[in-house]
């Protein structure tokens, strides 16, 4: 998937649709005097529903989609008859949309089990027939309820996509590469800072036909949390994500630094995300020959209280036991704490 066609945020306008009118008819028939109130129900206006797909990653298809509007209910009529409902609208959103409301920024749900629905805007309720109205005072109500007008929302979907394991790193620490070698994703690769624009959503075929979802985050720079960046618009994504690589080139002036100013960076957005199981490649170490990587491995284990691995992307090193490991913590027993 290119970034153009990574959508993750998308502004709509939804109304849901008026309710039927009641029916005032009186009863007329040949040889029936005075046949009394027969009006029917109006019929209920529309919802619109948002409904999770499977089958979709992101907002793309909504992109160019900003109003939408669901079918009215039809009057009711003569002999106690039930207007038509109106048409339900069904939006198939991805796994993982937030719907937030657009006025007040308030969430109102989030998406996240397979074939979910939510409605989002109830249609308007019928109106009741006069024949509801009839009672041993009042034979012939000549009056019956106009339906109940829809709802019209405004309504933002964000998206946090749903990976296993988020790639956390500064710019060109090697993500997309490591991406690009493990999965068979084809994200873009140049050697400068802030490559990826949108993330990158691969899956990393393991052991016996198992899979794992790996995302690769734009690269988040110290300062992100307060809107620095790229990163702070695409730090969401990580809330999803169980498990959280975070990847350090091996030529970085301190490792152990560039960790904790990424750590604290997540403190500052979500104190949560410190929850989550972290593990930290030290990527390019082909740069490395065997006497500097035991000298920076001595240096690591003094400051680093995280499991780590080196790792090459390029040169296929220490990726075998990368997935291992990644495998290991994604499939972990639970605690009975």
């Amino acid at each position: 998937m290119t970034e153009g066609n990574f959508v993750d945020y998308v502004k709509m306008h939804v109304s849901s649709g008026k309710g039927g009118g009641g029916s005032a008819h009186l009863r007329r028939e040949k040889f029936v005097t005075k046949g009394g109130p027969d009006g029917g129900d109006g019929g209920r206006g529309g919802h619109i529903i948002l409904r999770t797909n499977p089958n979709l990653w992101t907002l793309l298809h909504l992109k160019f989609k900003r109003h939408i509007r669901a079918g009215h209910g039809s009057n009711g009529s003569k002999q106690t008859s039930t207007g038509a409902d109106g048409e339900d609208i069904y939006v198939d959103v991805p796994l993982g949309t937030v719907i937030r409301d657009t006025e007040t920024q308030e969430i109102i749900r989030e998406l996240t089990e397979l074939d979910e629905e939510f409605i989002i805007a109830k249609g308007g309720l019928g109106g009741l027939g006069n024949a509801h109205f009839k009672t041993a005072t009042n034979q012939t109500p000549r009056y019956a309820q106009p339906g109940m007008d829809g709802v019209e929302v405004n309504v933002t979907l964000e998206l946090k996509v749903l990976a296993d394991v988020g790639l956390v790193g500064f710019p060109n620490a090697g993500k997309s590469t490591l991406l690009s070698v493990i999965t068979a994703a084809k994200p873009k690769i140049a050697n400068y800072e802030f490559t990826t624009l949108k993330p990158n959503l691969g899956i990393v075929q393991y052991r016996d036909f198992q899979t794992f979802v790996i995302a690769d985050i734009p690269g988040i720079i110290e300062g992100a949390a307060e809107g620095k960046g790229l990163g702070h618009r695409f730090l969401r994504h990580i809330e999803r994500n169980s498990t959280l690589l975070f990847m350090i080139p091996a030529d970085a002036p301190d490792v152990a630094e560039q960790y904790h100013v990424l750590f604290n960076e997540l403190e500052k957005y979500n104190p949560e995300l410190l929850d989550k199981d972290k593990l930290i490649a030290i990527t390019k170490c082909d740069m490395l020959d065997a006497e500097l990587k035991a000298e920076l491995k001595k240096e690591l284990d003094k400051s680093l209280e995280v499991p780590y691995l080196f790792i090459s992307s390029v040169a296929q090193q220490g990726l075998v036991e990368l997935k291992d490991k990644l495998w290991a913590m994604l499939n972990k027993p639970e605690s009975n704490d």
